[in-house]
């Protein structure tokens, strides 16, 4: 392992500080882990479209941070591809790990030239049906793919001819010491003019046209089928976008104006309270490659309803932390939340809150992701110093 130490590795990020999501989240977490694995690793970050790093986030000293969000949009590919050659060629790392597959060409033809190795870390729809040659082509040379969950990995191998020995599991994963399990806040119900005893389903999500697969328009249609049997249920959508007017005209459509609210955006010190507001966490989505709100959901001990066509299967372990269902049948969605909200959903473990928060701790917590990606870079640079 002391050989280890003078290795260099390049990250190339899409963006990690200046936007939320579960792509930032995943690779701020796989930049602390590869930190992590061996002290004072030589760690350059090449940052596509951040202009600079958060500043309330530590990084160790050894990381070196290259921000090119001040680039202008019209060059910024080319200036981006460019400046990764460059600094390839010039610096000649033992590794390149890039967190999108929209870096993978230029990774694979530096390979082509410099011999260096690459890793592609593949998060689902960006890979699902991708028919672009030199992405396809950048898989298949690429040392190893980090695939987030178990359903985008089988999902490449059936359409795409990749060696399924090059492809292996680096889950999402979460810091659980940020997630509790509490009472409902007072301040919300109050907020939204709920009860205690109201029966609450809650959704965090971007309200993006172009994320519709998120499914909150589906719960939207199977509330006055829930109401005939729990007349007072309230449906609350945390999150902001442009698809908010469909929603709103939906909404008024179905007469449900007193039974939805839309939050709008929440800072993140208000995101665990919500949570624990909920009786249900419901995203039936047919799109996400994972769905790290699930985790949170399972963390705050709450009852959890995904989609089972993506990557909420693996989140929700093909069903033993949460319900699975068909994301396009309203009738499915409508009779499996009134079962989970009036306590007859036929899994026992949905209603133990503190059980579900251990298990999910104990498959997706921070230390097991470290561990995994520790093995991996373990045994690829212990086969590196034998060659």
């Amino acid at each position: 392992m002391q050989n280890i130490k003078n290795k260099k590795i390049h990250l190339w990020f899409p963006n990690m500080f200046e936007a939320k999501g579960g792509i930032q989240s995943y690779l701020f977490y796989l930049l602390k882990a590869t930190n992590e694995y061996i002290p004072n690793l030589n760690i350059e970050v090449y940052n596509k479209l951040d202009k600079q790093q958060n500043k309330q986030l530590s990084v160790a000293n050894n990381i070196k941070f290259y921000f090119y969000g001040n680039i202008p949009h019209t060059i910024k590919s080319i200036y981006f591809a460019w400046s990764l050659i460059l600094a390839s060629l010039k610096k000649r790392p033992h590794l390149i790990l890039t967190g999108h597959i929209n870096f993978a060409p230029v990774a694979y033809w530096i390979h082509r030239i410099t011999g260096i190795p690459y890793w592609v870390v593949v998060h689902g729809i960006d890979v699902w049906g991708l028919k672009n040659p030199l992405k396809q082509k950048a898989l298949l040379s690429a040392a190893k793919i980090l695939s987030v969950s178990g359903y985008t990995r089988d999902r490449l191998l059936k359409e795409q001819a990749i060696n399924p020995d090059s492809i292996s599991l680096l889950p999402v994963t979460f810091d659980p010491s940020l997630f509790e399990i509490a009472p409902k806040p007072k301040h919300l119900l109050e907020r939204y003019h709920l009860t205690p005893e109201q029966p609450i389903i809650l959704t965090v999500a971007r309200l993006s046209s172009s994320e519709g697969y998120k499914g909150y328009d589906k719960v939207i249609r199977a509330l006055p089928q829930i109401r005939q049997q729990i007349p007072h249920v309230h449906y609350l959508i945390v999150g902001k976008g442009d698809d908010r007017p469909r929603i709103e005209e939906l909404i008024k459509n179905l007469n449900l104006q007193e039974s939805v609210t839309l939050t709008g955006f929440i800072p993140d010190a208000e995101l665990v309270p919500h949570y624990n507001l909920c009786d249900v966490f419901a995203m039936p989505s047919k799109g996400e490659g994972f769905g790290i709100v699930y985790l949170e959901a399972l963390a705050c001990g709450k009852p959890t309803l995904g989609g089972n066509q993506d990557g909420a299967i693996d989140a929700l372990c093909h069903g033993e932390l949460g319900a699975l269902v068909n994301p396009d049948d309203i009738e499915e969605i409508a009779q499996t939340l009134i079962q989970i909200l009036q306590g007859t959903y036929p899994h026992a473990l949905m209603y133990q809150p503190q059980v579900l928060r251990y298990k999910v701790i104990n498959t997706f917590g921070y230390d097991r992701f470290q561990a995994t990606l520790a093995s991996y870079l373990d045994e690829y640079f212990q086969a590196s110093l034998r060659s």
